[in-house]
């Protein structure tokens, strides 16, 4: 595989500054048409030591403007990064929409390490790579270019670059013991390499191998291929976007003229596209007994004991490292709020947060849906509390048209993907769904309206809703059937009465802590 980059192809210094100079103008005016794209740029290296990769990415702060850039370079995990899933790190790092990232021994790095060294087998170093790939999928789908250099040196030619540096008194620093370790282990590398290039080089995210003997060659190698790469990519998305632009106006067209036609016809057309039909018939929701609940004398007794409960539990917690993230999805005034409140009372106010998420800011709608979630995780033995979450993209963004249906369709298996990587991690995750029938639910609006202190949480959006029920209640069930696993199960919370609601959300997490701290004996 790499017996094409062990050429020793060079580039003559005549030859390299006649392009030089028009190549640097192509990228920075290539640089400000990116400023404006609605994808970010993500670029990989990695490769054998002392093949130029540094050098590459200084190459390319130089020449285009830096501040547009975000690089990264990562070694072993801090302790932060350490108590919080592997992949934490490098979705905190991501660029947002019209950024440029170059990236220096990212998620590549460490497996690659661990299986050289014989710590880990083929199998798992499968396992690893094919999380690798579920992840670059993830940012290509959302529309990220993906380049991936695999910068090489044949070993006689890597001993000679390190002997090099060392007699170099301003570059000796570069080269350590564990280059030279490294250097001796050339076959074990070379052999995972190979294994890892053939499992992740894919169409949307391919590998390169370049050259790295000539400073100039490789140079020239790299920057003519960003070059390339990105202005295809930019036609490639101004015909996607002008093609989505179409089918969605031929769509919504086709269906005004079913509409239409019904009308002509006499019919009624919600019968006639079928949803009436179709939401009469039972879900998962209404196969719930919403006539449970709890006296006030039984509520305060359990709610007592269960906060004791709890407090001991995330306590033991706490000592082992273990975190917590709840997840509280439900309808509009179905109690979630007032079970965050029974929740967080069991726990110390310095060991949690509550994420309120609404719509996404400027800086989240530039970074993929999930970054913002990503990066609120907090660090061992601590609660997170999303009050809503990432379910919103097959929730309201699914029903008010705010993601497509390539993008929530998707969005299943990235949503699984994203929470058995808590999971893994050794994360508790709970997930509720709060459900009221829409009689209570109107009773609810109806009293928020005549509370002063509670009409604030009213809005106009909470009415457009309910005018939507059979469509959300769709989704839901969906959402429960597509997403509730094994490992990750949805806890159905059935909250027309507010007080078995709040117990059992609290006596749910108290059970899910116990398993998880069982499971650490």
């Amino acid at each position: 595989m790499f017996r094409t980059a062990e050429l020793g192809r060079t580039v003559s210094k005549e030859d390299f500054d006649v392009v030089a100079g028009p190549l640097r103008i192509e990228l920075i005016e290539l640089q400000q048409k990116l400023r404006a794209a609605d994808f970010p740029v993500i670029v990989i290296f990695a490769g054998v030591d002392g093949a130029g990769k540094s050098e590459t990415i200084n190459l390319l702060n130089e020449w285009m403007d830096p501040r547009w850039i975000v690089t990264r370079a990562y070694g072993q995990p801090s302790d932060e990064e350490r108590e919080r899933p592997h992949f934490w790190r490098y979705w905190r790092d991501l660029p947002p929409r019209g950024r440029i990232g170059l990236f220096l021994s990212p998620w590549y790095s460490q497996p690659l390490l661990e299986r050289a060294y014989g710590q880990i087998d083929d199998a798992r170093f499968d396992e690893r790579l094919s999380r690798i790939a579920a992840f670059e999928k993830e940012l290509a789908d959302d529309g990220a270019l993906i380049l991936k250099f695999w910068m090489h040196l044949g070993k006689k030619e890597q001993k000679k670059r390190l002997k090099t540096l060392e007699k170099d008194p301003n570059e000796s620093w570069r080269v350590t013991e564990r280059d030279w370790t490294h250097w001796e282990m050339y076959e074990d590398f070379i052999e995972a390499s190979e294994r890892l290039i053939v499992q992740t080089s894919v169409a949307h995210a391919p590998w390169q191998i370049v050259e790295g003997s000539d400073n100039r060659y490789r140079s020239l190698t790299v920057l003519t291929a960003i070059r390339d790469a990105a202005l295809r990519h930019l036609e490639a998305q101004k015909m996607r976007n002008k093609l989505v632009h179409t089918l969605d106006a031929k769509q919504k067209k086709q269906e005004e003229q079913v509409e239409q036609a019904a009308v002509e016809a006499g019919a009624d057309v919600e019968h006639a596209s079928g949803r009436q039909i179709l939401s009469r018939l039972p879900s998962i929701l209404t196969a719930l007994d919403m006539d449970k609940s709890l006296s006030k004398k039984e509520y305060s007794a359990r709610l007592q004991k269960g906060r004791a409960r709890l407090n001991g539990l995330y306590r033991a917690a706490k000592a082992k490292g273990i975190s917590s993230i709840l997840v509280l999805e439900g309808w509009d005034a179905a109690g979630k709020g007032g079970a965050i409140r029974r929740v967080t009372a069991g726990l110390d106010a310095r060991d949690y947060q509550v994420i309120p998420v609404a719509a996404p800011t400027d800086e989240e709608r530039d970074h993929h849906y999930l970054w913002r979630f990503w990066r609120h995780l907090s660090r061992a033995g601590r609660t997170t509390i999303y009050d809503r979450s990432w379910y919103g993209r097959v929730l309201v963004e699914r029903v008010e048209g705010f993601a497509t249906q390539e993008e929530w369709k998707r969005a299943y298996s990235e949503i699984r993907d994203f929470e058995e990587q808590l999971v893994e991690h050794g994360s508790v995750l709970v997930k509720y769904w709060f459900h009221v029938t829409p009689e209570e639910q109107l009773a609810r609006f109806k009293k928020r309206e005549e509370t002063p202190y509670k009409r604030w949480k009213l809005t106009d959006e909470d009415w457009r809703n309910r005018e939507k029920w059979g469509d959300y209640e769709a989704a839901v069930n969906e959402m429960v059937e597509r997403t509730s696993t094994h490992a990750c199960p949805w806890t159905l919370v059935e909250g027309n009465d507010k007080r078995f609601a709040r117990v059992k959300a609290l006596e749910t997490y108290c059970e899910a802590l116990e398993r998880r701290l069982d499971g650490e004996k």
